[in-house]
């Protein structure tokens, strides 16, 4: 029996799916701060210790928490993702598009690929759409409160998920079976059948790749923030993207049309390949 072709949709959280950092929303407010003023500090550690941005955020979090009598628990965490705000659209696309797909005679699968932490993209109103969310996170001692970060998701490991996802692999830790070599047949999701949605810099390799292997890139941007709008074109000029959109994902916006013109093509594709097997 032939199988429906799964086409996976792989979203960058911060920017892509959210108008602001996943911390802006609660915990920042909490540790009696602004944005300008964390964002400040953070970069501020990773400069002067020439030290990953990821985890310098991370520690800055536990560091300011602990001074504000803050537990950093996975149930507090997610509180704060319940007040996460998304772009227009958000919650109603997932349910369209995966109407579009099933009607046209494919699977849709969603997917996160965050550098933010996965608890607070846990307790976010759409946290239920996804496959799997590739994201940071902390290590937990027995009373369940954070000690020390677990994962940290910088450009590099956005790449090592996106072949996670092309093998149906959904451990973050896994570092064998990622690196093993599977025939192409075997692989659950070919890159030609990705759909990734970024807005920056820490998306550049991972949208560089899933194109490079024929699947699709699109840079998303807040049509409000001139500069955004300019760092999309960039990515468009430089071929990092083959599109631009701006962030909104109603049924009637530009990023709904394209979505579902790359899954007409995809299925078309499945089916010239399934006919090109006849003898």
């Amino acid at each position: 029996m032939r199988r429906k072709p799964i086409v996976a949709l792989i979203y960058d959280f911060d920017g892509t799916l959210s108008p602001g950092n996943m911390q802006e929303f609660g915990f920042i407010q909490a540790i009696g701060s602004t944005p300008d003023e964390f964002w400040k500090m953070s970069d501020g550690i990773a400069i002067g210790q020439d030290a990953s941005n990821i985890l310098a955020y991370m520690k800055l979090m536990f560091d300011e928490a602990r001074k504000a009598g803050i537990r950093l628990t996975r149930s507090n965490f997610r509180k704060y993702g319940e007040d996460i705000k998304l772009y227009e659209g958000v919650r109603e696309w997932f349910r369209n598009v995966n109407e579009y797909g099933t009607a046209h005679g494919v699977k849709i699968e969603h997917y996160i690929n965050s550098s933010g932490l996965k608890e607070i993209i846990e307790g976010s109103p759409i946290a239920g759409e996804f496959k799997h969310i590739f994201a940071g996170s902390f290590i937990y001692d027995e009373n369940g409160q954070a000690e020390w970060p677990g994962i940290a998701v910088d450009y590099t490991a956005k790449t090592q998920f996106l072949f996670k996802i092309q093998k149906g692999i959904f451990s973050s830790r896994d570092a064998k079976k990622v690196n093993e070599s599977m025939a192409d047949e075997n692989k659950r999701i070919p890159f030609t059948n990705m759909i990734y949605f970024g807005d920056g810099d820490t998306d550049v390799p991972s949208m560089k790749i899933v194109s490079m292997f024929g699947g699709q890139a699109i840079a998303v941007f807040d049509p409000t923030k001139p500069n955004k709008r300019e760092t999309a074109r960039k990515l468009l000029r430089q071929g990092r993207v083959g599109y631009i959109t701006p962030a909104s994902y109603t049924k009637d916006s530009r990023t709904f049309r394209l979505v579902c013109a790359m899954i007409d093509k995809i299925k078309a594709d499945a089916d010239l390949k399934f006919l090109g097997r006849y003898k």
